[in-house]
C-alpha cells in the first residue's frame, strides 16, 4: 500500500491580502500589508470588529475580533478597509482552479485553504518539497498574494505543518518528524483543540502535545467522552480521513457572511440576504439544478446559532422566487437581536424540474420567459462582473418602500 502524500495550502492573511491586491489593481499607492491596517467596519463605526489585521497592526497589539474602537485606541493612525466578500470568493475560486492542475483530488476546506492529495503522482513529481516551493512562488507571481504549504502523510499533519511558521513558507510533518516537530508544541496548537479543551487538558497537567500523546486514555475518556479517541490519535499524528473533492452536483448550496459589526437594521440585513440569494441562485443555475428548500441562518452577538427554513411551492432556481421566500422566512424568524453572521442555504437540490400542468399555460410561459431573462443577466454578470445588473423588482421584494423612489 502506497504511503499517502497530502498538501495543505493556506492563503496568508487572506482577507487583508486579497483586499491589498484589489486596492493595488485599482491604483491605491500603498500596499496595506506593509502599514497598520485592518479589515473591518468604517472608521466612524465604533461597534465594528477586526476581521483581519496587517503584520504591522499585529505588532501594535491589535487582535482579531476586538472592536474597531479598541483597535483605534492602540493605533490612532490605523487604516480601516471594509471586507469585499465577492472579491474574496473570486480570488478563492481562481486559486483552487489553478491548484487543481496538480491533482484532481482537491478538497476545499474553507474559503482560503484546501487539501491536495498527491498520492501516486511520483511519476510526475520527483521532489515534492521543491514542487511545493514552485507552487508557492507561482501563486505569488500569478495572483499577488502568498500561501503557506504543509506536506504530510495525512490531512492532520499537512494542516499542522502549514501553520508552523508564516508567511510564505513550506513545511513538512511526516510520521518520522512527529517527535521533533509536533510533540514540543503547546497542546492548544493541536488542530481542533479550542480554548475550553485546552483549559480542561491543562487541569489534567497536559500542557504539550507530547503530554497528550502519553496521557492516560481512560482519564481522557472520563473528561472528554468520544472526543478522547481523536485527541489521542491526533497527538500521535494519526488521521485516516480522505481528501474528498466537492461534487460538481451538490445536495445543498449555502453562503454565510461574518458582518463588520452587530447588525440590527432589518433593511440592511435584507440587503445582505439579497446579495447572498443572488450568489447561491447563480451557483444553482450554473450547476443546472433546482431547489426545493430554503433556509436563513443566523449567529447573534452572543454567538448563538439559529435558523429557519421553508419549502418552495415547486422546484426552482429563480432568484426572484427564492428571494421572496427568503424574506418571508426572515420576517417570521428574525428575533430582533444583534446579528454577527447571516446566511442563506438552498437544499433538496434536483437536476430536473417537474412542471405541473395547469389550466393557465401562461404561468409556465411566464416562467420560461423569466428563466431566459435570468440567463441573459447571468451571462452579462459573468462577462463584466457579478451583480453588474439585477432586476429592480427583486429589491422591492425585500423593501417595498423602495417602490416610491422608482419610476415606471
Amino acid at each position: 500500500m502506497k504511503e499517502r502524500l497530502i498538501f495543505h495550502i493556506d492563503v496568508n492573511n487572506a482577507f487583508l491580502s486579497w483586499t491589498a491586491v484589489l486596492l493595488l489593481k485599482q491604483g491605491y499607492k500603498t500596499d496595506i500589508r506593509k502599514i497598520p491596517a485592518i479589515i473591518g467596519g468604517s472608521e466612524t463605526e465604533r461597534r465594528g470588529i477586526v476581521l483581519a489585521k496587517s503584520p504591522v497592526a499585529k505588532k501594535m497589539g491589535i487582535k482579531t475580533a476586538e472592536t474597531i474602537y479598541q483597535a483605534k485606541k492602540k493605533c490612532p493612525n490605523l487604516k480601516i478597509f471594509p471586507p469585499n466578500y465577492r472579491w474574496y470568493y473570486e480570488q478563492s475560486q481562481k486559486l483552487f482552479k489553478y491548484l487543481s492542475q496538480y491533482s484532481p483530488l482537491l478538497e476545499q476546506f474553507s474559503i482560503d485553504e484546501c487539501f491536495l492529495d498527491m498520492t501516486g503522482t511520483n511519476y510526475l513529481y520527483k521532489d515534492y518539497y521543491q514542487l511545493a516551493v514552485k507552487i508557492k512562488e507561482e501563486v505569488k507571481e500569478k495572483f499577488g498574494f502568498t500561501v503557506n504549504i504543509g506536506i504530510g502523510n495525512n490531512k492532520l499533519c499537512a494542516k499542522m505543518a502549514s501553520d508552523f511558521e508564516k508567511p510564505d513558507k513550506v513545511h513538512t510533518l511526516f510520521k518520522e518528524e512527529i517527535e521533533e516537530k509536533l510533540w514540543p508544541l503547546d497542546v492548544g496548537d493541536l488542530f481542533m483543540v479550542g480554548k475550553r479543551t485546552k483549559e480542561e487538558l491543562n487541569k489534567l497537567n497536559i500542557y504539550t502535545i507530547k503530554d497528550l500523546a502519553f496521557s492516560n486514555e481512560k482519564t481522557l475518556e472520563k473528561r472528554f467522552k468520544s472526543q478522547a479517541k481523536y485527541l489521542k490519535e491526533a497527538a500521535w499524528g494519526m488521521d485516516k480521513t480522505k481528501v474528498e473533492p466537492r461534487s460538481s452536483k451538490t445536495t445543498s448550496i449555502s453562503t454565510t457572511e461574518t458582518l463588520t459589526h452587530d447588525y440590527t437594521d432589518e433593511e440592511k440585513l435584507k440587503d445582505i440576504l439579497f446579495r447572498q440569494t443572488e450568489d447561491v441562485t447563480r451557483e444553482l443555475r450554473k450547476q443546472k439544478q433546482y431547489a426545493k428548500t430554503v433556509a436563513v441562518i443566523y449567529k447573534n452577538k452572543d454567538f448563538r446559532n439559529y435558523s429557519a427554513q421553508a419549502k418552495l411551492p415547486h422546484l426552482t432556481n429563480s432568484t426572484k422566487e427564492i428571494y421572496k421566500l427568503v424574506i418571508e422566512i426572515f420576517n417570521k424568524s428574525y428575533k430582533k437581536d444583534p446579528i454577527r453572521l447571516i446566511g442563506v442555504r438552498l437544499a433538496d437540490l434536483q437536476e430536473t424540474k417537474e412542471r405541473q400542468m395547469t389550466l393557465f399555460e401562461e404561468n409556465n410561459e411566464e416562467e420560461e420567459k423569466e428563466e431566459e431573462i435570468q440567463k441573459t443577466i447571468d451571462d452579462i454578470n459573468q462577462k463584466f462582473g457579478k451583480s453588474i445588473i439585477a432586476p429592480a423588482s427583486l429589491k422591492i421584494i425585500g423593501n417595498p418602500k423602495s417602490k416610491r423612489n422608482m419610476k415606471d
